[in-house]
């Protein structure tokens, strides 16, 4: 009893510090999702072309920037110039129709597969310098006294090059409108700032909250397997909670985005879209979470759990072949990448680390439990299950058949005796029909020797009750009316 208060403290103690990690658990997946969302250019080329896959998002972009090239150039002012004095008028009506023509030639533009690759392109290159200047610098992307600045004169030579158009925009356009500040020196110096801790957050997260599991196993040696257990369910807690914070977020965010009903459609598809990737890491949490339950349940004390380490045992005391086993089930993963850790380096090489650490602990287990255990007595005991499977099924087929037999017998017995019990009624009905016969016959004798019937009546009686073996008709009754 003495020694109860301390191991409840140190079970608190555990569950305190679980609780804690299951929620570093929870900000690593938002970790995660804005370093590989934001700071990976795959990743990001791969979002804006799946964005500029959609429809509806198309047309915004479209008309987006159908806005930004008319806010830049006064077309009408520039039709002025050109066209003569006396069509000044005409200016505006042209411009308002070149407007509506070069959006619905955007359109059609951005659905084209050149148009999509070289917009992939270009936010890739984007990317790329934007994680360049962040860094330092970049040739579009760079720093000018204190500014970054987003230079689009060669984007426009490009696009000369292409199409020829660009040449003569870039005439058309001021220099200010080539030259776009992305951001202040304070708000670079925030950026970097900001880029230096979410770099490592992810594995920071994750590490700080292993570590935690790790001091709450430590603190309470006759609590593990449900230490284990419980940071199982702290992460499937954590990937739903996730799933749901996007859910809740989504509709904050759209409808704050939102300006008019008509801009909520594609602003719904960015965010979803955007944030696709965050459902696959809060997915792969709550696998993960299901997979330490798992591991926890085959440790505990059920029969199911004993039966399985049972099995296992003799192949797990050899080191061997529980890790070429181990081996494989890694390689297996890392081809098939079914969550986002997997393909990630420092990712991949803790998921090996608690796998093994799984391994070696299951290990450990299963020879405490099971020390004589060998690969001989498995397979003897597998023919020995074998052999016993095999004479209960030929003897529960033996015991069908006899079953099957009796069945036909007794139905035998019954038939023989339904047809004797049938005979014998038969039987008795002809010899009480035979004596009815008899005596009507002897009244028809009677009754010919009183005068009654003459010879041609009894012979008819006679025929019809030989005959029929019915009752006599009206003949029994002469000699009552009759008299």
């Amino acid at each position: 009893m003495t020694g109860q208060p301390p191991q409840r403290r140190r079970q608190a103690l555990a569950v305190t510090l679980i609780v804690v990690a299951s929620m570093l658990a929870f900000l690593a997946i938002f970790a995660i999702w804005v370093n590989r969302q934001v700071l990976n250019t795959d990743n990001w080329t791969r979002t804006s072309t799946q964005l500029l896959e959609q429809p509806v998002i198309r047309d915004q972009v479209a008309a987006r920037l159908t806005d930004e090239l008319f806010a830049s150039v006064d077309v009408q002012q520039a039709l002025r110039n050109v066209l003569p004095p006396r069509a000044d008028a005409l200016a505006g009506p042209v411009a308002n129709a070149l407007r509506t023509q070069v959006e619905k030639t955007a359109r059609k533009a951005l659905v084209r597969p050149d148009v999509q690759a070289r917009w992939a392109d270009a936010n890739r290159t984007a990317h790329e310098q934007l994680l360049a200047v962040l860094a330092g610098g970049g040739s579009t992307v760079s720093t000018d006294h204190g500014r970054v600045v987003l230079d689009l004169r060669q984007l426009l030579a490009q696009l000369q090059q292409q199409t020829g158009v660009g040449g003569r925009l870039r005439k058309v356009l001021p220099a200010s409108a080539t030259r776009i500040t992305l951001f202040q020196s304070r708000q670079l110096e925030s950026a970097q700032r900001a880029v230096r801790i979410l770099r490592p957050l992810p594995v920071v997260l994750i590490v700080a909250s292993l570590g935690l599991f790790a001091a709450a196993i430590a603190v309470a040696p006759g609590w593990r397997r449900r230490a284990v257990r419980a940071y199982g369910i702290g992460f499937i807690a954590a990937g739903a909670a996730a799933l749901l914070v996007r859910l809740v977020a989504g509709d904050q965010v759209v409808g704050s985005l939102s300006k008019t009903a008509a801009a909520e459609p594609a602003i719904r598809e960015v965010w979803t879209i955007a944030t696709a990737l965050l459902v696959e890491i809060a997915v792969a949490t709550l696998i993960y979470g299901a997979v330490i339950v798992l591991g926890a349940w085959v440790a505990g004390p059920t029969a199911w759990a004993t039966a399985v380490r049972r099995v296992v045992a003799p192949y797990l005391r050899s080191p061997a072949i529980a890790y070429a086993a181990l081996a494989l089930v890694v390689a297996g993963l890392i081809w098939w990448e079914p969550t986002p850790a997997w393909r990630n380096a420092p990712m991949l090489l803790i998921l090996i680390a608690l796998l093994a650490a799984g391994v070696e602990g299951l290990r450990r287990q299963v020879i405490r439990e099971f020390p004589t255990a060998t690969r001989e007595a498995a397979a003897r005991r597998r023919r020995e299950r074998w052999e016993r499977f095999w004479t209960a099924s030929r003897r529960r087929g033996a015991t069908a058949r006899e079953t099957a037999s009796r069945a036909v017998q007794s139905s035998s017995s019954a038939l023989a005796a339904g047809r004797e019990s049938a005979a014998s009624r038969f039987s008795s009905s002809s010899s009480s029909s035979g004596d009815a016969r008899l005596e009507e016959l002897e009244r028809l004798g009677r009754l010919r020797q009183a005068g009654v019937l003459n010879d041609d009546e009894l012979r008819a009686e006679k025929e019809r009750i030989l005959r029929n073996g019915q009752q006599p008709s009206d003949a029994d009754q002469l000699p009552a009316t009759q008299s």
